[in-house]
């Protein structure tokens, strides 16, 4: 079996390092790693003086400006320089929790299985908050979804996670591939595709990552932001699915756990980062609204929207 991995790179840290390290000590063996890396310039910094080059001999790098960056466009040119049957996206601050996580995704791809995703862990730095998060999106027993879930799990049905996921290239070359312009929700908008073609998405409990992050108000604010953009942007997808019934479950469901484990004192904190999130979540889903400036001024990817916005 021939496996690929590819990896958006902007900014890298040392991080990365243990994250292609942690990789070729798989016990499913790693072909090439595709580094999409977003300008040159930070990634020559990191390496400069190393011996990365002459250590990872199967690294392919290509680079692209901060403009031509695109999250699904700069994936599916990703997926092009491969030629491996079975491709894993993953993102640079993602880490193997042990090196049996590609086997357990390449497992999950049989039959019906378009695409497998990996269940994210928590950082020991992670805040409760975003340690219940991770355990609410990513719990510890695996799933298959298909067409027939759409009435049980709604929105949860297309969910999926290019922080890692494994990926069949001949269902994904028959399903045309990655949206080529978005600015958030590639991994979803292609499962809905899949999924509406009659094939599976599989969740796999037993794949794990290590992925959190430590958001402020704002930064959630800005984030939901996008997510509202992509919302609107792709009604095929999003319109008659509500995410604001899944957002509430999430809501309720942490209010009983901070009152069941006695942290009370967190829930006004809570409360507000989910008003935060809502109200990112709002203003990007009627992006159309507002004005430019205000647009910019909001967004995380300025690059993504034209000049005369």
């Amino acid at each position: 079996m021939v496996v690929d991995v590819i990896i958006p790179v902007y900014k890298p840290q040392k991080e990365l390092f243990t994250l292609i390290d942690m990789l070729q000590k798989q016990s499913l063996p790693v072909n090439n790693i595709i580094l999409m890396n977003t300008e040159e310039k930070y990634l020559e910094r990191l390496t400069y003086g190393t011996e990365f080059w002459e250590k990872y001999r199967n690294i392919r790098v290509y680079h692209l400006s901060k403009r031509e960056f695109d999250h699904g466009k700069t994936r599916h040119m990703g997926v092009s320089k491969s030629q491996s049957e079975i491709f894993v996206m993953m993102t640079q601050d993602a880490l193997p929790a042990d090196e049996y996580l590609l086997e357990a995704l390449v497992a999950r791809l049989k039959g019906r299985t378009a695409v497998a995703y990996a269940r994210q862990l928590p950082t020991e730095s992670c805040s409760v908050l975003e340690r219940f998060t991770r355990q609410f999106n990513y719990p510890p027993v695996s799933c298959d979804k298909s067409l027939k879930d759409l009435e049980n799990l709604g929105i949860k049905t297309y969910f999926c996670s290019d922080v890692c996921a494994a990926y069949r290239r001949d269902i994904y070359e028959e399903l045309g591939g990655f949206i080529r312009h978005t600015i958030f929700n590639e991994d979803m908008i292609y499962a809905a595709k899949a999924v509406k073609a009659g094939y599976h998405i599989a969740y796999e409990a037993k794949a794990r990552v290590y992925h959190s992050h430590n958001y402020s108000n704002m930064q959630q604010l800005r984030r939901n932001f996008d997510i509202g953009v992509s919302h609107a942007d792709n009604p095929e997808v999003f319109s008659k699915l509500s995410s604001e019934s899944e957002g509430k479950r999430m809501v309720m469901a942490a209010s009983v756990y901070l009152k069941e484990n006695h942290m009370l004192r967190k829930l006004p904190y809570f409360y507000i980062q989910c008003a935060s999130k809502y109200a990112g979540y709002l203003l990007g889903k009627h992006y159309k609204r507002l004005p430019g400036k205000l647009v910019r001024r909001i967004t995380t990817n300025k690059e993504y929207w034209p000049d005369e916005i």
